[in-house]
């Protein structure tokens, strides 16, 4: 959905769109990673619209905290764009944005959201994936679709006026690494001290406070 979206925008077509999709067979994640859906088990879709925000920084939190609130308490958020129930993985963020021909400011950012609603296969994956049917029984992809689209649509219109700031605290007491031991994919390690004004995540190390953006590694936490 993220790459058909930008397809269209490409060719002129940069109204707001929010396109579903019941089942991907070529769905992306973060690091080019594979997200594949099947249909009734998960929740796809893209978001893209043309933004022109002060600065980038912390969106992905932002929609990560927008989904997890309108869905459930006891989601949480992985530091930059997962969302996670007891330490499994229930969802994942992908956005993308390009300049667009014809606007000078805005940019088109699509932004791609994958829900596991169902239970699925684990082969291959370190844990589990959460589904949220363990929390919400009997919910299926077009409820969830109902419960985050207009949510999501204004927490990023919100985000392009304010920033992150306003939506740090609620950030916060969602932060899933929190307190925790984590290893950065550069090799950096330390403790996770929750995520700065603009969203970067503040780590505590032997060579003193670090401030890490999205864009440079991934990260994952330690056991406990």
């Amino acid at each position: 959905t993220n790459t058909e979206l930008m397809r269209r925008a490409r060719a002129g077509h940069t109204e707001p769109t929010l396109l579903v999709a019941e089942q991907q067979t070529a769905g992306r994640g973060r690091l080019g990673r594979h997200w594949a859906s099947a249909p009734g088990s998960s929740l796809t879709f893209s978001l893209g619209l043309l933004l022109q925000p002060r600065a980038w920084d912390g969106l992905s939190l932002v929609v990560g905290l927008s989904v997890a609130s309108s869905l459930h308490a006891d989601i949480q958020l992985k530091w930059p764009n997962d969302l996670w129930v007891d330490g499994c993985k229930l969802a994942g963020i992908l956005i993308e944005t390009a300049a667009v021909a014809g606007h000078a400011g805005p940019r088109y950012a699509v932004i791609g959201i994958g829900i596991n609603i169902a239970p699925r296969p684990a082969e291959g994956l370190s844990t589990p994936p959460a589904h949220l049917q363990a929390l919400l029984p009997h919910t299926s992809a077009a409820q969830a679709l109902e419960s985050v689209a207009a949510p999501l649509l204004r927490d990023v219109l919100q985000f392009e006026q304010s920033g992150f700031a306003p939506f740090a605290a609620h950030f916060a007491a969602r932060d899933a690494l929190q307190g925790r031991e984590v290893l950065l994919s550069d090799g950096m390690q330390g403790t996770a001290q929750g995520v700065d004004g603009r969203g970067a995540l503040r780590v505590q190390t032997p060579q003193g406070l670090q401030h890490v953006s999205s864009s440079e590694v991934s990260v994952r936490p330690l056991p406990v």
